[in-house]
């Protein structure tokens, strides 16, 4: 029978507890947080779905609990929507979850502490009918005066007060008490938790113009605290691991690669880890924590049907302004200003979706950019007769030991011509790239994947990475502007090759030059060679 440390996993759905799941060690981060609390600051936690806010809430309490009464609450199960629809409704209905709530931490049965409850239970028992918000806050501040300990709320999943005007007011009166602290008893901090910030949920609640400046949780100190895993912390979870199973990984490159793939999105990590235990455990597969595994699991992971991509998909078709961002970011290069004041940029960080990459916009990590990818190329591919042509031509192309990615130039290439010869130059320039990535990805689909370089995106330069059986291509995808910068453009990609450890890589260009000569040839160079194929 194995030890309760052999019986831990890695976990991607509830809260995830260090006696029964792998986790990234939350040390340094309550400490941190605690910091603001120990400063009476309010505060949100707002982070994207399954970023491990309730995770991060829970250990908070148990951590604060020392120095804090903490009463923890969760709008979602505790306060269904009817509760929100009057004043009277929703005082009550927290008024009954807080002293649940209150009840479940281990120091409420201190006398001082059960005699300060009851007296605030009585408060909302004696004449229901007429207690409202103003009631309950006087009745919270009389128990705050009462405990011998100071309390901190937190509440998780703020989200289910959206579009609920009673909650703007339940804000309204925690931002009153805050900024009455010295004449009137109240919480020593207040953190709520969600996937939107107050300001969106602001924005959604009361849309008229001359309130979306006026928020009540103005007093809101900012949380700047990064949630997601470094490669080191991903690490040590693997160390972890690694002492209770003895795979023989190297985990020092496994996490990195992880962290490439995830940019530290603990559900996307912890969904790499799942998928790469389940290799090695159930499959008998000896190099699953190796770089051959790590690109299966890449492959299954942004193949599945699971609650985090469901929700991703769900919110493009909210949000349509942000899906055609999200597409012109991927297809055309389109480069934006990373700038939290434009409310599309804001929504798309709000969701995980971008990030600031060097003051630029950016897909937040390669998980999600390949599901984006997919996710459009898929729609387009219906009525795409370029898409048509490579799942025609895809087998010419696999070979035993991978691509033929020269083959598949010379192909696309012939085909581009022959249906895309005569069209504008801005039509080749907005699709040029589309139209190839709808060729290649019938060759690739279900055995590998792909994704784009954020740091050669542009306009000008583009750089594919292709992930095959265990091999990587890059292929720089381009727009042709004269010889002089060509060669620049063959010298970065060498650079690039060196960085992947590659002797030979492939260049597609997009020229307008009525002069241009269209085809493949080999280039030679030092150490390297360069497949050029010029459409």
């Amino acid at each position: 029978m194995g030890s309760k440390r052999d019986l831990r996993s890695f976990n991607t759905t509830g809260v995830c507890n260090p006696d029964q799941h792998y986790m990234v060690n939350l040390q340094q981060r309550l400490e941190e947080i605690k910091i603001l609390v120990d400063e009476g600051k309010y505060f949100t936690i707002n982070r994207a779905r399954q970023f491990g806010k309730t995770t991060l809430l829970q250990a908070l309490g148990n951590y604060l609990n020392d120095d804090y009464f903490v009463v923890s609450m969760d709008f979602q199960m505790q306060m269904s929507n009817a509760k929100f629809k009057t004043e009277n409704s929703f005082a009550l209905a927290f008024a009954k979850a807080f002293v649940n709530s209150f009840q479940v931490n281990p120091n409420s049965s201190k006398p001082d502490n059960r005699k300060a409850v009851k007296s605030f239970a009585e408060s909302y028992q004696t004449d229901p009918e007429s207690y409202e918000l103003v009631e309950l806050f006087q009745a919270l501040s009389l128990l705050c005066s009462e405990m011998p300990e100071k309390l901190v709320l937190l509440i998780d999943e703020v989200d289910s007060a959206t579009n609920n005007q009673v909650f703007l007011d339940f804000l309204a009166q925690l931002r009153g008490y805050y900024i009455n602290r010295a004449r009137f008893a109240t919480f020593q901090s207040v953190v709520l938790a969600g996937v939107c910030d107050i300001k969106n949920l602001k924005r959604k609640m009361r849309p008229e113009d001359e309130h979306k400046d006026n928020s009540p949780w103005n007093i809101a100190a900012d949380f700047d605290i990064d949630m997601s895993f470094c490669a080191g912390q991903i690490e040590n979870m693997l160390k972890d691991y690694e002492a209770d199973h003895e795979t023989g990984m190297n985990t020092e490159p496994i996490a990195q690669e992880i962290y490439d793939y995830t940019g530290g999105y603990p559900y996307l990590v912890s969904r790499m880890c799942q998928i790469l235990e389940k290799q090695y455990q159930k499959e008998a597969r000896k190099d699953a924590w190796t770089h051959a595994g790590v690109l299966d699991a890449v492959r299954s992971l942004v193949t599945e049907t699971n609650s985090l991509f469901d929700d991703m998909a769900k919110k493009l078709k909210d949000y349509p302004e942000l899906r055609n961002m999200l597409y012109d970011i991927l297809f055309c290069g389109k480069s934006i200003p990373y700038n939290l004041g434009t409310e599309l940029v804001s929504v798309g960080t709000m969701f995980g979706f971008l990030k600031d990459d060097a003051g630029q916009v950016a897909i937040s990590n390669r998980i999600f950019e390949i599901w984006f990818y997919n996710l459009f190329i898929a729609e387009e591919a219906i009525d795409s007769k370029t898409y048509d042509a490579g799942q025609r031509n895809k087998n010419q192309f696999i070979r035993e030991d991978g691509l033929d990615v020269e083959l598949i130039l010379k192909k696309f290439v012939q085909h581009f011509a022959e249906v895309y010869g005569n069209s504008s130059d801005a039509f080749v320039e907005e699709n040029g790239r589309k139209l190839f990535l709808l060729y290649i990805r019938p060759l690739i689909n279900g055995t590998g994947n792909y994704y784009i370089e954020s740091r050669t995106r542009s306009m000008g330069r583009t750089d594919l990475i292709i992930d095959y059986l265990g091999k990587q291509y890059i292929i720089e995808m381009k727009i042709w502007h004269g010889d002089e910068y060509n060669m620049r453009g063959e010298q970065q990609l060498i650079g690039y090759l060196n960085d992947y450890q590659l002797k030979k890589g492939y260049m597609l260009s997009f020229n307008f030059n009525r002069n241009k000569c269209p085809g493949v040839r080999e280039l030679h160079f030092k150490n390297h060679s360069i497949i050029e194929a010029v459409v």
